[in-house]
């Protein structure tokens, strides 16, 4: 069974910064794709962005040059820092790890994934 837990949450100015952690459990992590997404209130889960096992990454049009996603595999984490933030970076934070090992597209849909963690909130207060 595999554990995703994030941490790295909090309440922040705009402009400001914060770095999200996920640590994983339970499987090789450095043969799978990591994504992050988020979830606003009122608002469907959207993606972030998400890095290949082989460390290709992809980002969500919103958050390009002010997001960055990376990966550690000796400590099975997956970081996202996140730059010049905005309101309406609002929302909960999810990680999650893709279902099939191996793939070098990080993919940008949530099906595409298998696991969860429970997720972390991003306040960006104006």
């Amino acid at each position: 069974q595999v554990q995703l837990v994030e941490s790295g949450g909090g309440l922040v100015q705009a402009g400001g910064s914060l770095r999200l952690s996920c640590a994983a459990s339970g499987r090789a992590f450095s043969n799978y794709a990591m994504g992050w997404f988020r979830q606003a209130p009122g608002k469907e889960r959207e993606f972030v962005a998400a890095i290949s096992w082989s460390d290709n990454t992809n980002y969500a049009d919103s958050v390009k040059g002010r997001f960055t996603i990376s990966r550690d595999n000796a400590k099975n984490t997956v970081y996202l820092q996140m730059n010049s933030l905005k309101p309406e970076d609002t929302a909960v934070y999810y990680c999650a790890a893709d279902r099939i090992p191996l793939r070098n597209v990080p993919r940008v849909v949530a099906v595409e994934y298998n696991y969860w963690g429970q997720g972390t909130q991003v306040t960006v207060s104006s």
